[in-house]
């Protein structure tokens, strides 16, 4: 029994996966929590999605993933923000048409002829791939999301559940907002290079939901999203080594089983 539980991280490829695994789940918990809860979860989705062309870009240049990211959540950043700013035009819109354009362009630059051999990286993720490198980097990614989510933490609680009175002491809604997208676009960068282009929303969206269906007052809610998203990475590494699955996807689906076993354990503890 002890063998099967450590044999799937017995090499330093699987160690540095599981701690991985562990830096995302430490922060896509609580951060998922407060995304669910100001309803941005379609910017999670966008936000990574917006990434794809400088990912490739990135690839093909030889480039570390984490520097594409960064350079594709900037340019996604500023066209959204020129976007939004043209008369008649609302913010989701500015979001969808500049997300849409930028992921159709990645799609088109991964169909190219010369296109990186790393597209099922890019798009999937592989966090048996993380070097010592990718791992100090996400680290330290990590720590400053964490460390952001502290120090915000009463400005997120008072905007999310009494608007009127954050207003009154300083805490302005639309500036919170922007701080916790922020927050979102570094996480995205901690999170690319294990879950991908196309799976990171799903650790930072269903672990967060999942605990608030699961759990009743916010400081137990954090606390639970934290060891569910860090409990679906795990389990998914563990899945990957016994079923020989990719990796990024079998954290992807634990995570996504983790909200769905939330919904009717949910249900039955309203209902008593």
């Amino acid at each position: 029994m002890i063998d099967a539980l450590t044999d799937p991280f017995a090499g330093g490829i699987a160690q540095r996966a599981l701690l991985e695994v562990i830096l995302l789940g430490a922060v896509c918990g609580p951060l998922g929590t407060w995304i669910v809860l100001y309803r941005q979860s379609y910017a999670a989705e966008s936000i990574a999605h917006a990434a794809l062309p400088a990912l490739v870009l990135a690839s093909l240049a030889g480039l570390p993933l984490i520097l594409g990211a960064a350079g594709g959540l900037a340019t996604a950043g500023v066209a959204i923000a020129m976007a939004g700013r043209v008369r008649g035009i609302g913010s989701d819109s500015a979001t969808a048409v500049v997300v849409t354009t930028m992921f159709g362009a990645g799609v088109l630059l991964a169909l190219r002829p010369d296109a990186p051999a790393r597209l099922g990286e890019i798009l999937f993720g592989d966090p048996l791939g993380i070097s010592a490198g990718d791992l100090t980097a996400s680290a330290g990614l990590a720590l400053a999301v964490a460390l952001g989510l502290a120090v915000l933490g009463r400005r997120f609680r008072l905007v999310a559940f009494d608007p009127q009175a954050a207003t009154a002491l300083g805490a302005s809604p639309r500036r919170t907002e922007l701080a916790l997208l922020a927050l979102l676009a570094l996480t995205t960068l901690v999170a690319v290079q294990a879950l991908g282009n196309l799976l990171v929303v799903a650790l930072l969206i269903a672990p967060g939901a999942a605990a608030l269906r699961l759990a009743s007052r916010l400081p137990g809610v954090l606390a639970l999203s934290v060891f569910l998203a860090i409990g679906a990475g795990i389990a998914g590494l563990y899945a990957s080594h016994y079923l020989e699955t990719a990796a990024g996807a079998s954290i992807a689906l634990a995570a996504v089983g983790v909200f769905v076993v939330s919904l009717p354990l949910g249900a039955m503890r309203r209902a008593s």
